[in-house]
C-alpha cells in the first residue's frame, strides 16, 4: 500500500486506536516512538490522564532527542498536553499557536494542520476572545486545502458564534455551506447536524420572495466585523432540508428528548405541510419522547 509519509502516523494511529490489527505493512513502518504516543493517546480515551500527561513528558523530550527526533509526533504531543493544560491556561494558548504556525510551515493544508486551527479557534472562544477565534478560523477556506471534513466543521463553529451574536445572516449562510460539504463527501452525521441548526434558525421567519440560500452565498460580501443581521428563510430551502433529514430521523425515533423530530413538526407547521406530520406519524407507536406525542396529536 503506497501511503505517504505525511498521511501514515494518521491512518495507523486511527487504526491502532480503534483497537483493529491493520495492515502490517502500515503498522510495521511505525517507529517505536510513533507507537508509544498512540498508546498515550490511548489511555486519554481511556479517561487516565494522569497516567498519559506522565507519559507525554518522557516522549516530548525523545520527539526532542538526536536519536528519535521527529517533529510532527513532537507537534502531536504538546497539542495533546496544551488540551489537557497541564501547564495552565495561558501556556496552552501560546503552546495551540505554537503548534498551528509550526504545522503551517510542515504540513499546511493537512488534516493535523486543520485539527490544530480548530484547537486553537476553540481555546480563543472558549476564552470569550470571539473575534480572534473568528480571524483563526479564517485561515480554513476553500482554497486553504483542508480536507472537507475540516472545513465543515469550521464552518458550524463559525455560524454557533456568528449566532450568539445575533448576526444570524452569516451563520446560515456558514451552516448551509457546512451542509453542503457535508453531503457532497457523504458524513452523514454531519450533515444532519448541519441541517437541524440551519432550520432552527430559518423557522424564525419563511417568506416565499426571499433569496435562496445559494444566492445568499453567492452575493455575500466580506464585513469588517459580524452585525445584527437577520434574512428571512425561502420556503423551498427548508422543504430540501426537511425532506433530506426525515427518512434518516425517522429511521429510529427512539428517545426521550427528540428535539430533532419536534424541529420537523414545527417547520410541517410554519409550511402548512401535513405529510410531514403524517410521516412522524405512522411511527407513533414507536415515539418514546411524550411532548413529541403530544404535538402530533395537537
Amino acid at each position: 500500500m503506497n501511503i505517504p509519509d505525511n498521511e501514515l502516523f494518521s491512518i495507523a494511529s486511527a487504526i491502532l486506536i480503534d483497537g483493529a490489527e491493520g495492515p502490517d505493512d502500515i503498522l510495521a513502518r511505525l517507529t517505536p516512538l510513533q507507537r508509544d504516543l498512540i498508546s498515550m493517546q490511548q489511555l486519554l480515551l481511556k479517561g487516565k490522564l494522569a497516567q498519559a500527561v506522565t507519559i507525554s513528558e518522557e516522549l516530548l523530550s525523545r520527539s526532542r532527542s538526536s536519536s528519535e527526533r521527529d517533529a510532527e509526533v513532537e507537534v502531536r504531543i504538546r497539542i495533546e498536553r496544551a488540551l489537557l493544560a497541564t501547564d495552565g491556561n495561558d501556556k496552552s494558548g501560546l503552546e495551540l499557536r505554537w503548534c498551528t504556525d509550526r504545522l503551517n510551515a510542515m504540513m499546511p493544508g493537512s488534516s493535523l494542520h486543520g485539527i490544530s486551527i480548530l484547537n486553537l479557534a476553540a481555546w480563543h472562544a472558549n476564552n470569550g476572545e470571539i473575534m480572534m477565534s473568528l480571524a483563526v478560523h479564517s485561515d480554513i477556506s476553500k482554497n486553504s486545502g483542508h480536507p472537507p471534513e475540516i472545513r465543515g466543521l469550521s464552518r458550524i463553529e463559525v455560524a454557533r458564534m456568528l449566532a450568539a451574536l445575533s448576526d444570524f445572516d452569516p451563520a446560515m449562510r456558514h451552516l448551509w455551506t457546512a451542509r453542503v460539504i457535508f453531503l457532497e463527501y457523504e458524513l452523514t452525521a454531519e450533515a444532519i447536524v448541519a441541517g437541524l441548526e440551519w432550520l432552527d434558525l430559518a423557522l424564525e421567519e419563511v417568506d416565499s420572495s426571499a433569496p435562496r440560500m445559494l444566492h445568499r452565498i453567492e452575493t455575500a460580501t466580506p464585513r469588517p466585523v459580524p452585525g445584527n443581521s437577520w434574512i428571512a428563510s425561502n420556503p423551498e430551502d427548508v422543504k430540501d432540508v426537511v425532506e433530506h433529514l426525515i427518512p434518516i430521523l425517522t429511521s429510529d425515533v427512539s428517545g426521550d428528548e427528540r428535539n430533532d423530530l419536534g424541529l420537523i413538526i414545527d417547520a410541517a407547521e410554519v409550511l402548512g405541510e401535513k405529510s410531514w406530520i403524517n410521516r412522524i406519524s405512522k411511527h407513533s407507536n414507536l415515539i418514546q419522547d411524550s411532548r413529541l406525542l403530544e404535538a402530533l396529536q395537537s
